[in-house]
This record gives structure tokens, sequence and C-alpha cells, in this order.
């Protein structure tokens, strides 16, 4: 059914205590609103909160909007790529808090039948917005078997890139790779036995660089954060929970370059923006013990929080 909530939000007493509105009549911004989670327990907290739920894929902002039916003259549902909606934000009032989960709704790996996980016969998609164009089949089947080598390895970190791209295109070359099961076998029987006997799936990287490439991740959450940074209302915190070190990489870094006032980071100039905000946490925040053993796919989550004092 479309109302059956699959995900478990994600380090929510942490997001709560670190994102608190300031004031009764706060905006927040959650730029990746998946199945309304995070989103559902602000708005049943603070009852002046005004959200705008952000999601590139059309399925799921329906999930999240049935679910939040008890909150509807509260909320504004919108269909884009938050980098997109920061970049164009048409809104006379400034966010107060700005929330991006990076990581995918177990509803895309469970319900969504486009291939984002190994464990399923589904087809090779991996496309967050239907309407995209790059799918993960056409990278699979066309790309240069260096193209490939270079992708896994850039977006997957992946030590033996060469090894599965190499696979990749032998068997293509016998017929074309259609489901997210075929794909998973051939990576499996191009890494070495051992690697095959770890706890994390062989194809996992693969799988994650795909998705990356598809759906043009790490592009879109470093200008989704240089537009957000310049919208943000003064007092206003911006908080970004990541999966993966790619991910936590650029958050790092655009923080610390921020509040030095990098201009690469903020298209501002150096003296306009230093000392205009401060980061809020030192080191990433990260899921305790008891949240890991009830939801572990927690387990690699890394929260970030950064404020903009003026």
């Amino acid at each position: 059914m479309m109302n059956t909530i699959v995900h478990i939000p994600v380090m929510l007493k942490e997001i709560i205590a670190y994102l608190k509105p300031d004031s009764e009549f706060s905006l927040m911004v959650d730029g990746t609103i998946g199945e309304g989670g995070h989103a559902e327990a602000f708005l049943k907290l603070y009852p002046e909160l005004f959200l705008i739920g952000i999601d590139r894929d059309s399925e799921i902002l329906e999930k999240a909007r049935e679910r939040l039916k008890p909150y509807s003259n509260r909320v504004e549902f919108i269909n884009a790529n938050f980098a997109e909606f920061f970049e164009n934000i048409y809104s006379d009032k400034k966010p107060d808090i700005i929330l991006l989960d990076l990581g995918l709704s177990m509803y895309h790996f469970q319900r969504s039948g486009r291939g984002f996980t190994f464990l399923n016969d589904e087809p090779l998609d991996m496309r967050l917005a239907a309407n995209s164009g790059l799918t993960a089949s056409y990278i699979v089947n066309n790309y240069t078997k260096k193209d490939l080598a270079d992708l896994l390895f850039k977006y997957g970190e992946e030590r033996f890139a060469r090894r599965i791209a190499d696979k990749i295109v032998y068997r293509r070359n016998e017929e074309e790779i259609r489901t997210a099961i075929e794909l998973a076998d051939i990576v499996r029987s191009a890494v070495p036995p051992e690697y095959r006997r770890r706890r994390i799936h062989p194809a996992t990287k693969t799988f994650q660089a795909l998705r990356i490439a598809v759906n043009d991740e790490l592009e879109n959450l470093a200008s989704g954060l240089r537009s957000a940074s310049k919208i943000i209302n003064r007092g206003g915190r911006i908080g970004v929970i990541s999966f993966h070190s790619l991910e936590d990489r650029i958050v790092k870094h655009f923080f610390k370059d921020t509040v030095k006032g990098s201009s690469e980071s903020t298209e501002m100039p150096n003296s306009e923006s230093r000392g205009v905000f401060e980061i809020i946490t030192k080191k990433p925040l990260k899921p305790d013990g008891d949240e890991i053993r009830q939801n572990p796919a927690s387990r690699s989550a890394l929260f970030r929080v950064l404020r903009r004092i003026k």
C-alpha cells in the first residue's frame, strides 16, 4: 500500500536536539523528505512550525504527503532536486532550519522496483527522478571499460574496479545486462574469493557508484550546500546526515571553508563571509549503540551542523 511506512528516521533525537527552532514561527526545509519521518517529528513537537518538504522522487513524496495529512495546513510539498530549489527559492521568508538526509529510504530498496539493491530481481534503473535520462543500465551496457573502471573507483572507492569493469564488458558482449541480480553476480565473480566472504556484499560499492553517477548526487550536494548557505536565515542551522566518506568529505570541507570565508564554498567575497558561520558539531555525531541495534541501516550515519551567526 502507498501509505505503508518502511523507513525509520535516522538519528532522530540528535537532529531534534541540534535543529530545534529558536522561535515559534520558524520555517524548516526538509530537502530530502523521503517518507516524512523527520518532518513528522518536528511538526508534532513544534505546532507553529511551517515545513517545506522536497524530494526528487514523486512516488515517495506522495507517501510523505499521506503520512503528514494531519499537518497539511503547515506543510508544502515540492517535487524537485533540493539543489535546484535552494538555487531558485521563491519564498520571501528565509529558512531557519535546513535538513538534508542523504541516505536512501528503505522504500527505494524494498518497494521501488528500480534496482537499487543487489538482492532483488529488478531492472537496472536507479533513478530517483523517473523523468531523468541516465540509467544504471545505460552505464553498465554502454560505457567503455576505462570509463566504467574510473566511475567505480571514483564514486565507489572500489579497489577491484578494473577487474569488475573487465568482467562487465565481457558479459555484456554476450548479452545485455538487464537486472540488479545479474550485475551483482557479475561483480561477485570478478572479485577474489576472500572478498566474497566478507560481511558486506562485494557488489555494495559498485551499486553505490552507479547510483551516485545516475543521480549526480555529489555535485547536487556541493551545489545545494552553496545555495543553502546563501539563503539560511541569521541564527539558522543547516544539518546534514551523510552515509559514506564521499558525502561526508564534501560536507566537512564545505563547513570548514565556509567558516574560514572561502569564496569557493559560499560564493561570497572572503571579507563578507568570514565570521558569518560557525560549526556546531566539531566532530560528526554518530548513532548510539541502541539505535544501531534497532536500526542497523543507521550504523554509517554521520551528522554535521552549521549555523549562520550573522
